[in-house]
């Protein structure tokens, strides 16, 4: 190949990353330089920007707030990662082998993941609502409860309800993730293994688990990110009630920049989130590869 016909191979390569170049450009690291350069100044919603550099990051240990979201958010993370896992997982088992109607329940499973975010916390307060919601009213009348169970008027009642809105959203979607895992695993396998007389929980945990790690850390950083950048379930279920116990730190940015309008103070916290979640994606990445 001459020398010409490799630099013309050069050329069409760099004018096919163009257009893609120039997206990430404009919408990802314009707005992170951005983002970087507001937290070194008081920016206020109107008004000329102040260089205030460090005060912004300085002032985020004052912020109870986010301090207290910042831990809040940690353990929801914890619980909606692990408990999603199992539960995506147990249904991907389930419907992994193809037999009748396995098609339906795969359907099923997945068609809560169709459902906008938004939506979905509508439809959960409405279902859940102490004043209106049909759930508590059904419980009484079949006598499992004896009083409201006051779903998202308790710290601890909204955390779970919010979690439960969790699984029933995403379960379906992250088994879908795991199913394309399991299926690529090789028959073979399985059939050489129940041959020399492994047992079920002896497959699932020395050759299923094992080979499903690559699918698995997808599923996991994908959970792990979405739990810390949590945002529409808590403003549109809870609204970070009752007493702020279920303000997410994502929350506590938006508050920042449009209740206080303190542009420079949410773009500090806007920081510092990206630190934490890149920090803990690397930390999951070295530990599963």
């Amino acid at each position: 190949m001459t020398s010409r016909a490799v630099t013309s191979r050069k050329v069409q390569g760099w004018l096919y990353a163009a257009p893609t170049a120039v997206i990430v450009g404009v919408l990802f690291l314009a707005p992170l330089v951005l983002v970087g350069w507001m937290s070194l100044n008081r920016w206020p919603l109107l008004g000329p920007a102040v260089l205030n550099a460090p005060e912004n990051y300085l002032d985020i240990a004052g912020n109870t707030l986010f301090v207290d979201a910042v831990f809040f958010t940690l353990k929801y993370t914890a619980i909606t990662t692990v408990l999603l896992s199992l539960v995506a997982l147990g249904l991907a088992l389930l419907v992994q082998e193809r037999r009748p109607g396995v098609g339906f329940f795969r359907t099923a499973f997945f068609l809560p993941g169709a459902v906008g975010f938004a939506a979905a916390g509508l439809l959960f307060y409405g279902m859940l609502n102490n004043d209106f919601g049909p759930i508590d009213p059904l419980l009484q009348t079949l006598g499992i409860t004896d009083e409201p169970v006051r779903w998202i008027s308790t710290p601890n009642m909204a955390l779970f309800s919010t979690i439960t809105l969790v699984l029933w959203r995403f379960a379906g979607f992250n088994m879908l993730i795991l199913l394309t895992g399991l299926q690529a695993i090789p028959t073979e396998v399985y059939e050489a293994a129940r041959s020399d007389g492994a047992n079920r929980w002896q497959i699932l945990t020395r050759i299923t688990l094992p080979l499903l790690r690559p699918t698995l850390a997808l599923m996991l950083i994908l959970s792990v990110t979405g739990s810390l950048l949590a945002f529409d379930q808590f403003f549109v279920f809870t609204n970070g009630g009752p007493d702020n116990s279920t303000v997410s730190m994502v929350m506590v940015i938006y508050r920042e920049a449009f209740f206080r309008f303190d542009l420079g103070g949410a773009a500090a916290l806007s920081v510092v989130l990206l630190v934490v979640l890149v920090a803990i994606n690397a930390l999951m990445l070295r530990r599963l590869r």
